[in-house]
């Protein structure tokens, strides 16, 4: 026994020994795993032979479980035990603590790294980075509040407000001064009148003031003009919602309500009544009406619901029904109609058909004819622009009231058969001319550019131009400077006073009669009340050109479009609304 009990001596010694040996391998092949000096197979090598002393001096058991360990993918927490040291190391051979220390560090080297600043020459301008947009943000409350409606002769009215159009440099600005972008592409407005928005501090760069319009536009400029803004009045007609289920917003649209903003409008517009008035927001369009045609319109809640019916509708499963009024008597029957339709300018709104069009189908069928005009039922098959207007315009029945393609300019037969007889742009300049001299280019919607006389270059006419979204100048003012010193009023003073204020309303006739610098009594209201009520409402600019023209009141006819979506149903869903009182069999046009 006395030898058994030596043995188990030495051997429980040379464990230790080993022990302390191995302990001391592990650290210096961790200093080795440090140093990048050293090669990949230098460290192999250094591997082996400590699996191979491992097995040398370990029973066969142990010696399978320490290699093992070293080579497992989950390593454990690092232990003083030297029976776990080689269970803590990666499949890379790393332990995972000192992965994370290197990242760490290097973190710590990146954000102590000094940010490399461009040195800028003698008078040249630093311009910072573009901001990223968030194109998913929708109209929020602080859109909504910018300012508020009032109701006065059965029209729906927005007080004027201060708005900010911003654009970042376009590439074809580069190198241009300022001025020089302003008298090219944006001429609503006299160079006058910039220079004096210069002086205001209402033109900014990058969000600083500009003082000198020839200062020299660069890439990623980023462009903000604060204007006043007038937007034309609307119907008083109520929206009236029709569905709201929590998946989908339908409403019946009013005619002269466009469904979102652009151009002139923006309060006036279908998606910033239902925010202001109905409290709904972050609706998703599904489809689109023209400002002029009534009827039913429909709104997705949700982005999952807005995919779904746009699947719907690419596979063409949805079904549009509408109704119109047409001159003549149009023939009995169904007619289908499959004439391709191009856009002619995307900018003005303008299609006709053409062979170089998109295809098209459309197919009507005569409801009543009351002897001067016809009711006719409209299913079209594809979502071409201005589809139904352009097909009956071919068949030779315009829309009785159809600003465009009812106009004379087309021709003597009005374009019928697709015979036009002159260029897309000598049929442009006819269509404006045509209701310049009638004063009536509101009816088409057109940028301000030719609503004020001074049209675009011919080349703009086919190409679309610029959009709206990108519009840095007052869409609706007319050049004309107020020189009056007492109409002058900073913005300062209306942010701090404006906001309050807006809420109340006046009538047309007190506006007008403030304008004029004279007051016109009513027998409800006395005159102080009166003058308060008007300081209160209407807030004058002393550039805005718009707050020295008193413009007559749109008539009815100028409102609407006998052309009304009836229907819209889809496999599992149908909304509808009442016909419009045009579309009645025993109707009689004034």
């Amino acid at each position: 026994m006395a030898w058994f009990t030596c043995v188990k001596g030495k051997v429980a010694g040379l464990n230790r020994l080993l022990c302390v040996g191995k302990s001391e391998n592990s650290h210096f092949l961790r200093h080795l795993y440090r140093n990048t000096n050293v090669s990949v197979k230098t460290l192999g090598t250094l591997r082996t032979a400590q699996v191979s002393f491992i097995n040398l001096n370990f029973p066969k058991q142990e010696s399978y479980t320490a290699a093992h360990a070293m080579e497992t993918k989950d390593p454990a927490v690092e232990e003083d035990s030297c029976d776990t040291d080689s269970t803590v190391r990666t499949n890379r051979g790393k332990r995972k603590n000192e992965e994370t220390d290197e990242a760490a560090k290097q973190d710590s080297r990146k954000k102590h790294k000094k940010k490399f600043v461009k040195q800028l020459r003698p008078g040249e301008r630093h311009v910072p980075p573009p901001q990223k947009r968030n194109t998913g943000v929708s109209f929020s409350r602080e859109h909504f509040e910018e300012t508020s409606y009032y109701f006065e002769g059965g029209l729906r009215r927005v007080y004027p407000y201060y708005f900010d159009f911003t654009t970042y440099c376009k590439g074809r600005w580069v190198g241009k001064t300022l001025l020089e972008v302003f008298k090219s592409e944006f001429r609503a407005e006299s160079l006058d009148y910039y220079n004096k928005a210069v002086k205001e501090g209402r033109i900014k760069l990058n969000e600083t003031p500009v003082d000198d319009l020839n200062i020299i536009l660069k890439n990623n400029d980023f462009m903000r003009n604060t204007v006043h803004r007038h937007e034309p009045p609307v119907t008083g007609r109520p929206l009236e919602v029709l569905v709201d289920d929590g998946e989908v917003v339908v409403v019946d649209k009013p005619a002269s309500l466009p469904v979102h903003p652009c151009g002139r409008y923006r309060h006036n517009t279908v998606i910033f009544i239902l925010g202001k008035e109905k409290g709904l927001s972050g609706l998703h369009t599904v489809h689109r009406l023209d400002r002029l045609t009534s009827g039913v319109l429909l709104f997705a809640r949700t982005l999952e619901v807005s995919k779904k019916l746009d699947a719907m509708v690419r596979e063409r499963q949805l079904e549009k029904e509408y109704v119109c009024r047409v001159e003549g008597q149009f023939p009995e029957g169904e007619v289908v109609c499959e004439e391709p339709i191009l856009v002619v300018s995307f900018r003005v709104g303008l299609c006709r058909v053409d062979p170089k069009g998109k295809e098209s189908r459309t197919v009507f069928q005569r409801l009543s004819y009351n002897g001067f005009s016809s009711v006719v039922r409209c299913l079209p098959l594809t979502g071409r622009t201005h589809q139904i207007r352009v097909h009956l315009q071919f068949l030779g029945f315009p829309i009785l009231n159809d600003p465009i393609y009812g106009s004379s300019a087309w021709g003597p037969n009005r374009a019928k058969g697709g015979l036009v007889g002159m260029s897309d742009e000598e049929l442009l300049d006819a269509l404006i001319e045509e209701h310049r001299s009638k004063e009536s280019l509101h009816l088409l919607d057109l940028p301000d550019e030719e609503v004020s006389g001074k049209q675009l270059p011919k080349k703009e006419y086919s190409d679309g131009a610029q959009e709206h979204n990108d519009q840095i100048n007052s869409p609706e003012s007319s050049g004309v400077a107020c020189d009056d010193n007492s109409c002058k009023l900073t913005q300062e003073e209306v942010k701090a006073e404006g906001s309050q204020k807006l809420n109340k309303s006046t009538s047309a006739a007190e506006i007008e009669g403030e304008i004029n610098g004279a007051h016109k009594e009513k027998d409800s209201v006395s005159d102080e009340a009166s003058r308060t009520a008007k300081s209160n409402t209407f807030i004058r600019d002393n550039l805005c050109g718009e707050c020295k023209i008193v413009r007559p009141d749109p008539m009815e006819k100028d409102l609407i479009m006998y052309l009304h979506a009836l229907r819209y149903k889809g496999p599992d869903f149908e909304y509808s609304t009442q016909m419009p009182d045009w579309a009645k069999e025993d109707w009689l046009q004034d």
